[in-house]
Parts: C-alpha cells; structure tokens; sequence
C-alpha cells in the first residue's frame, strides 16, 4: 500500500472492478486518496503502512468529534457525526452499520448530520472499499459497488466503519471478528464486533 505524506488510506482489502468514479464520489475522494494495492484473495496479509493509515483516520475523526464536544465536556459518550448523502445506495447499510456499533459500545455514538466528523460516499475504485483521512481531521469511507455486491454489504460497511472507531485490519481472523474484513471469504456475512472489539473501541473512546 502506497501513500503520501498527508494522506491516509485503508481498505477491507477485497477484489473490487475497475471503472471511472462518479462525479460526487471523484471530486471528494480523488483529490485525498492515493494509488494503492487493490488485494485479492490470496494477499490477506496486512502491513505496518496499513496500521498506520488505521490510526491516522482514527485519530483524525476523533480529534474533530473531541474538538466539537468540548461545549459539553460533560456527556459520557463522544458522538461522531457522518455524513451518508453522497452514498444513497448505501443508505440502509450506513445506518444498519451504525446501529450494529451503537449497540456494542458504550462510549461513542454514531450519528447521521450536519457539521459531520468523517462522509461516506460511493462509486467504483480498483482499490475497493476503504477509509481515508488527508490529516487534517476531514475523512470518508469509500464504498465501491462491485465489491459490496461480492461480499456482505452491511460487513464492508460496518467493518470500514471499525476503522473510524480506531480498530485496525486481522484478515486472518475468523468470521466472528468483524475486521477480518474480506479474510474469511465471500459467505461471511457476519456484520458484528466480536467482545474484543467491542472492549478495544470502548477502550479507545473511554472517559469522553
């Protein structure tokens, strides 16, 4: 996986076609988003770039949505906002992802609005679905058609989504982890954090 200096980019490291962005999704994420390997799957492997992408985008998401709650420094939980109107096709899946999350962590939320923490948008891209951040605490999750066609829609979303809650990619885990991404084959179709991951993201968000 390649990357510039202040670029940031992920994916879930599944195959994905080949095909020109549409305009909304070229404009917000070509400018941001590197080429990368798009991986197949015999190249499950991970790498330290790819680790570090992970915490790049978590940190940028959490630096924004921190920077906003400090009106109300009081709240037990840190609320991220996203963004789901430059992905329509998705739209079940972005809020079928972020009830899965809502409901396995504790010490952040996620919700759908204005004055967002992090966007989604869709399209085609040879690098298939991924999560990226330029650093400067604007982000977005990419969700290419082919690949959500491929594997489970709402596992892409949710588990791209684990990436802005800070987990970072295990392709050799099981289909009961949920960052496992692509790992486990196209029949899983399992959508949720396993406990680790549920503790790890509680961790991660803890104390507001």
């Amino acid at each position: 996986m390649k990357r510039s200096v202040l670029s940031a980019t992920l994916g879930l490291a599944l195959a994905a076609g080949l095909a020109v962005l549409p305009t909304t999704a070229a404009a917000a994420a070509t400018p941001t988003a590197p080429a990368v390997q798009g991986y197949t799957a015999t190249t499950y492997a991970g790498s330290a770039a790819e680790a570090a992408n992970n915490q790049a985008f978590f940190q940028a998401v959490m630096a924004s949505a921190k920077a906003k709650q400090a009106a109300n420094p009081g709240l037990a939980s840190v609320t991220v906002t996203y963004d789901a109107s430059s992905a329509p096709s998705f739209r079940n899946q972005i809020s079928q992802a972020a009830q899965i999350w809502n409901g396995s962590v504790a010490n952040v939320k996620l919700q759908s609005g204005s004055a967002a923490d992090f966007r989604y948008y869709e399209g085609n891209d040879s690098r298939g679905s991924y999560a990226s951040t330029d650093g400067h605490g604007r982000g977005y999750v990419f969700l290419d058609y082919q690949q959500n066609q491929q594997y489970s829609s709402v596992r892409v979303v949710a588990h791209e989504t684990g990436h802005v809650l800070g987990l970072p990619d295990h392709y050799s885990g099981p289909c009961s982890e949920l960052m496992s991404g692509g790992g486990p084959g196209t029949s899983c179709t399992n959508p949720y954090p396993n406990t680790t991951e549920r503790s790890r993201v509680n961790s991660l968000w803890a104390r507001g």
